[in-house]
């Protein structure tokens, strides 16, 4: 029990390792020249399915805090205008939102691997997809529940013409949320794979 228990220490470890150094350099992003997708996801995902919720949660709680504090030096004008309006909210929106990610995404793998056989890659690929779906949700949902009066949401919604928080999320980010999950989709779910049957946790 105590080297299963270390084991899991090292592993997780490694994966945290991981996410930081992928969150602080550009090795966690896809450049496609039009689009930047996130794959910092990935790590929150193969931790989900090869660890459990808790380190799923844990490894949201990384990303969250290494963006937060990268979002004090961004440049992107909707970063900047979160964190002229509050503080307080774009930790909520960074942080909390990458926390309930990595929460959901351990418990939907767990659902669904309780109802498939142990050789199955169903969960494997639902928690791929999970996480960079849920990401997207949480961020910009939690963005909509507290930035919607800000000045820059209202600008946008003054040239687009779009009110709904809904329909203005998928304007906003609908082509880089569908790239994001087929990208780390199909990534976080070939290495878990790989991982799984390379340390027999099939």
């Amino acid at each position: 029990m105590k080297n299963k228990k270390t084991l899991w220490i090292c592993e997780l470890s490694l994966l945290v390792a991981l996410e930081i150094v992928m969150s602080l350099t550009p090795l966690g992003y896809l450049n496609l020249g039009f689009i930047a997708a996130s794959l910092l996801t990935i790590p929150v995902a193969v931790g989900a399915i090869l660890l459990g919720t808790g380190a799923s949660v844990l490894l949201g709680l990384v990303f969250g805090i290494t963006s937060f504090i990268k979002g004090f030096s961004s440049a992107a004008p909707m970063t900047v205008a979160m964190y002229a309006a509050s503080v307080p909210g774009s930790f909520v929106v960074a942080v909390i939102g990458r926390v309930l990610m990595g929460l959901c995404t351990g418990l939907i793998v767990k659902a669904v691997r309780g109802r498939v056989s142990g050789k199955s890659v169903a969960d494997n690929i639902v928690g791929s997809l999970a996480a960079p779906l849920l990401n997207t949700a949480f961020y910009m949902g939690l963005l909509m529940l507290l930035f919607y009066h800000s000045e820059y949401i209202q600008n946008l919604i003054a040239q687009t013409g779009i009110s709904n928080p809904i329909l203005l999320i998928g304007f906003m980010v609908g082509t880089q949320a569908l790239i994001e999950a087929v990208t780390c989709g199909v990534i976080a779910t070939a290495v878990s794979k790989a991982l799984q049957t390379a340390l027999h946790r099939e």
